[in-house]
Formats: structure tokens, sequence, C-alpha cells
């Protein structure tokens, strides 16, 4: 009588582990959408070496026929850049850039008469990321991003002022999640006189940048949560955990008939009518993961009594019949028994006592994911 008690009370202890709160699943969450940051996160600073040719209004008017040659000392010089800047998605980001140079004043075909002036200037520049645009945001070593310009230039030399608009094409190459290298080529437009010469068109520079630079602040974005996901699998918890109950309801009450049935208090209770009890352990659709891990603590205690009494444990899976094909259940079925029976093995059973069945789709129990389980019992 008494281990007869002891049995019921272990069952209405399996009753509370069932109702505790599944903290084991995974969150679901979007592919292509994120979080949005907050102002201190994903910010950068850039530092650049820049080599820019100039392009000036008046060589329509004076036919200077130097060569068109972009990397030409007759046009270009050396100069450098500070950039800093914000992603405020994983596609729309921006960034003020200082430049400094000495840039080439155009006024004949000899190098040595087309004398350098100094400059510095300020840009605003909008930033699209073409990749996280196109194929979703995710951790990736290259980025290649495109921008628009406007700000202002001062000639240093002449103290000429201009308005300046541009754009550019910048490919951000990731060495570390803090450290990255700039390649960047861009076009800016100025007024007809910032080279001061007050001739022809507007003048125009073409640049080209190598540099690094340095990520501050929490760098990236978390995935948003895909709240259907979670409504779906909550449901499929809660079903689990009803089907659970009902079928620890269903065995308390096979013991307390038991008990009442029991006509002989001298005679040993054998605590081998255990041997047909059984343990449900449930999984989310489609899945061979076990849903909660709480669910092994009844299998627990029926791989501890067959070890004791040298007992095989049996382990039948099942799909529901609503979902996927029969041979996709079936397959299905035999992976989550298969998955179970793992877990009874590194609980320190046997692997020879342990028997793996895979029963496929059915409809045994409503709501039909009650059905979406591995049933443990001891042969």
């Amino acid at each position: 009588m008494k281990k007869m008690m002891l049995l019921l009370a272990v069952a209405g202890m399996s009753l509370g582990a069932y109702a505790q709160e599944n903290t084991s699943a995974e969150i679901p969450t979007h592919k292509h959408k994120v979080v949005t940051n907050g102002f201190w996160d994903n910010w950068f600073v850039d530092f650049g070496a820049d080599f820019i040719t100039n392009y000036s209004g008046q060589e329509r008017e004076w036919n200077t026929g130097l060569s068109n040659n972009p990397f030409s000392l007759t046009r270009g010089n050396f100069g450098f850049d500070v950039s800093v800047g914000k992603w405020f998605t994983p596609v729309v980001g921006t960034r003020l850039k200082f430049v400094a140079c000495d840039a080439r004043q155009i006024n004949s075909t000899v190098k040595e008469e087309n004398p350098l002036y100094n400059q510095v200037g300020l840009r605003l520049q909008p930033m699209l990321n073409l990749h996280n645009l196109f194929a979703g945001y995710k951790p990736r070593v290259w980025n290649t991003i495109v921008y628009a310009s406007v700000g202002w230039g001062h000639n240093c030399s002449t103290s000429e002022d201009s308005p300046v608009a541009g754009g550019g094409w910048l490919n951000v190459f990731n060495v570390t999640k803090r450290f990255h290298i700039n390649v960047d080529i861009y076009a800016d437009c100025y007024n007809y006189s910032y080279d001061h010469v007050r001739a022809g068109g507007n003048d125009f520079q073409l640049g080209w940048s190598v540099g690094c630079g340095f990520n501050i602040g929490k760098v990236g974005w978390d995935n948003a949560p895909d709240v259907d996901a979670i409504m779906a699998m909550n449901k499929a918890q809660l079903d689990a955990l009803n089907a659970s109950l009902a079928d620890q309801q269903a065995e308390n009450s096979r013991l307390q008939k038991m008990i009442r049935d029991h006509k002989c208090p001298e005679a040993p209770a054998q605590v081998t009518e255990v041997v047909s009890s059984r343990a449900s352990v449930f999984f989310n659709i489609n899945k061979s993961r076990i849903a909660s891990k709480k669910d092994l603590v009844n299998v627990k205690e029926l791989v501890e009594y067959a070890k004791a009494n040298n007992k095989t444990i049996v382990v039948t899976g099942y799909a529901d019949s609503k979902t996927g094909s029969a041979a996709y259940n079936q397959t299905l079925s035999e992976r989550r028994a298969q998955t179970v029976a793992d877990e009874i093995v590194k609980m320190g059973m046997d692997k020879s006592k342990v028997e793996v069945v895979g029963k496929g789709g059915v409809k045994d129990l409503s709501p039909i994911s009650y059905n979406r389980r591995a049933i443990v019992s001891i042969k």
C-alpha cells in the first residue's frame, strides 16, 4: 500500500513539472526584418587617403589639350578625408565628410603652369546599402553602398567658396566586427569660379579614396521576433501541455482505482504495475526537436525503474495525419522516436534495451496537435 501511495505522489509531482513555464524553446525571428537600433548604435569613423583630379570649366573655351587620364599628376594631386556617420537601418545611413587636398588649376598643357591651390570641403552624404536592400540584412564581409553628396567647398588660396553637389560609390570590407577597409569613388561639381578662373562652365572633380574605419557602439541589428510564429509555437506547446495533463490525470485515476480495488493489505504491492505506465514527449509541428525538456521528467522516472528491474523501454513516435504526406509523417515519427531514445541512452539506459518504433501520422487525439509526440513505455 505504501509503495502505491508513493507512486501516486510521484505522478502528482510530474503534473507540477509540466505546469512550469517553458524556457527552453528558441524564439523564432524574421529573416529580413530587424529591430530599430538605439541612437548610439552603429556609428562609425572613417579615415582615407585621396587622389583628386580636376576638370575645369575653362578647358572648353581654351582647349588646353590635356590628357583626360584621371590618374595624371598634371590634373590631380593627393589629399585626405575624415568621416563620421551612422546607420539608421541596415539599408539607410548618412555620414558627414571633411576633405582637404591641393587641387590643380587647369590653365595650360604643361604641369608646371597648372598651379596648385589648397581646398577644404564638408559634405553631407545620405547612403544606401545595396547589399542589404536587395539581399536582406546579415553580417557580411563586403557591402556595396551608393550615396548622394551635398555641401560646401572653400578654395583656401583665393578665398573662393562654392556649393558642392555630387555622389559616389563606397565599398566597405569588414575585417573584424569593429574594423573595416574602405574603397570610395566619387565625383563633385563646383561653380565655374571655384578655381578662381572666371571662364567656362562648372568645375568638376573626380576622386578616389582608400582608407579604414572603426565601428562604434553596438554593431549590427537584432532580427525582429516573428509574432505569428511565436503565437503558433505557443499554441502548439499549450496543446502539448494539455495533452500531457490529460495523460497524467488518466494515470492518476488508474492508480486511485488500483488502490480502491486492492483487497489484501498484507500482500506485497509490486511496483511492477508501472510496466503499464507511460510518458509523453511533445514536438512542434514538422519538428523532431523536443519542444520542452521538461517532458523528460516523467521519462527519467521510467528509465530509473527499467534499469533497476532489467526492463526494456519502447519509444513510439507519432505525427499528426493532417500535416504532410504519409511517407513524410512516417519518417518524422521515426525521427521523433529516435530523438527521445537518444535522450534515454544519455540517462544511462543500455542502448540494447531501448526499442524505437515509428507509427507515422495519426489522428487519435483532438486537437490534432496532441498527436505530435513520442510515447515512452516499459515492455
